[in-house]
């Protein structure tokens, strides 16, 4: 339209109110009063009587403004309320992207929840046992294109969803670094929702700006975990580090990722010292390799796995064997009594709470009947007011103990049951380690400090 008001191919322009024109006030006041009269083009708003022909000074200079700032304001209004919807609505878990994240679908019941997507929850799945393996972000990516896999926005496209990205390079996209690490540190898939990461500058600007990290909307439960906590925090682990293969190699060697020098604290490099049909491995401070200081801290791999090993193995047994240990996992695990007891206590909370808010509410009818005196509404007032909030706080802390009674459930079954497994093993593997041991270091004189998840510390 503007175009061609400017090739004067317009003279008259009719909406049927100032707001179909815009609710942007300054933009409207500059079209209304400046640009259209500069072009001789006359503008009509059927349903505000204004007609820039007929109209007086008083109601361009006056009228007008004063209406384009109700409609100004009236679009902020719309965006506050939008925004405090949206924000409560996270505030409970619910789900407000357009797209469910990959792994993941919206639930045909409530588009607000997720659920596992079957095929890429396993694609998920591989993606971090492979990065616990000890493949790196690109391996894991060129692995999946070798085999076919659909990236994230094709599977999409193949469900026929219409989903566009501005991370898409070519014609048909592929499994990039960025994408894998995008699934890796994605919090989401341990079964915790966190949105409102980024937000619009304001209402009249479409430009996001990131929130800092202690910002987010951050709700745990909301959906069903494709990976465990446990395994996503190994993995953030090593992510920390880097765990890049040797050349040649598809994997990176066996302590990748948490093994360091005890004393400048840099990761240890793996070496292999072959004479004629035999081969040694060992590993030294990367720091001495590169001949920047320190010392060799060398040691033997075999020699450092024994130690590792036997370290776990006591570490494991000491935990089985302790009775006061036991009873205490026992007594974390969730009883079906307990949670009975519990949603007992909560019902009641809530039937407590909803009375005060009837008697409170009651009060007001109470006062126009005449039953009660002004001073009385505001004694009763103050009382039911003081009780709900008491019943409010009682409800919530009621409400994270039953949370908590189930994490800890959970949690402690999991970790008995990866304790008894790990008592089988005659020998020790990767995925072992990564499971009960977050940092190695090496001291000089070959002694080891093995530090496993919780900080429980033992040394050999």
């Amino acid at each position: 339209m503007m175009a061609d008001i400017e090739a004067g191919n317009v003279n008259c322009v009719i909406v049927k109110d100032l707001s179909r024109l815009g609710r942007d006030y300054i933009e409207a006041g500059r079209l209304i009063q400046k640009t259209f009269p500069a072009f001789h083009v006359r503008f009509i708003a059927l349903t505000d009587n204004f007609d820039s022909e007929s109209a007086d000074n008083n109601t361009k200079s006056l009228v007008l403004p004063v209406k384009n700032f109700i409609n100004d304001s009236y679009c902020r209004d719309i965006s506050q309320k939008v925004k405090s919807c949206q924000k409560a609505k996270r505030e409970q878990g619910k789900f407000l992207g357009s797209f469910a994240v990959y792994g993941y679908r919206k639930s045909p019941e409530d588009k607000n929840k997720l659920c596992p997507d079957g095929y890429a929850a396993g694609i998920v799945r591989n993606i971090f046992a492979w990065k616990c393996e000890g493949i790196s972000a690109q391996a894991i990516a060129q692995r999946l294109n070798e085999l076919g896999v659909l990236s994230p926005m094709e599977y999409k496209k193949s469900l026929g969803v219409n989903y566009t990205t501005g991370f898409r390079a070519n014609i048909t996209a592929k499994w990039s670094t960025v994408a894998v690490l995008r699934i890796l540190k994605n919090e989401l898939y341990t079964g915790v929702m966190v949105q409102g990461k980024s937000e619009k500058v304001n209402y009249k600007v479409k430009k996001t700006v990131a929130k800092p990290k202690e910002e987010w909307i951050r709700v745990e439960g909301t959906h069903e975990a494709i990976i465990s906590r446990e395994e996503f925090e190994i993995v953030q682990n090593l992510l920390k580090v880097d765990i890049r293969p040797q050349a040649g190699e598809k994997h990176s060697h066996f302590f990748s990722g948490i093994l360091f020098c005890a004393d400048c604290g840099a990761p240890m490099s793996r070496r292999v010292n072959r004479y004629k049909e035999l081969s040694k491995v060992y590993y030294i401070c990367s720091t001495r390799n590169a001949g920047r200081g320190c010392t060799r801290h060398g040691i033997l791999e075999e020699e450092l796995k024994a130690i590792v090993f036997q370290t776990l193995q006591t570490h494991i047994s000491v935990f089985l064997d302790v009775c006061s240990q036991l009873e205490h996992i026992r007594k974390m695990e969730v009883r079906f009594e307990d949670v009975a007891q519990f949603d007992k206590e909560i019902e009641r909370l809530h039937k407590e709470k909803e009375k005060y808010l009837e008697l409170r509410a009651g009060l007001h009818e109470d006062l126009k009947t005449g039953l009660i005196t002004e001073a009385d509404f505001k004694n009763f007032r103050a009382i039911y007011e003081k009780k709900y909030e008491e019943v409010k706080g009682a409800l919530q802390k009621q409400e994270e103990m039953l949370k908590r009674l189930f994490r800890n459930g959970v949690a402690s079954g999991v970790k008995l049951e990866r304790f008894k497994e790990a008592m089988k093993l005659t020998e020790l593997d990767r995925d072992t380690l990564l499971c009960f041991i977050s940092r190695i270091e090496v001291f000089e004189d070959k002694k080891v400090y093995v530090e496993f998840w919780g900080k429980e510390e033992f040394y050999k």
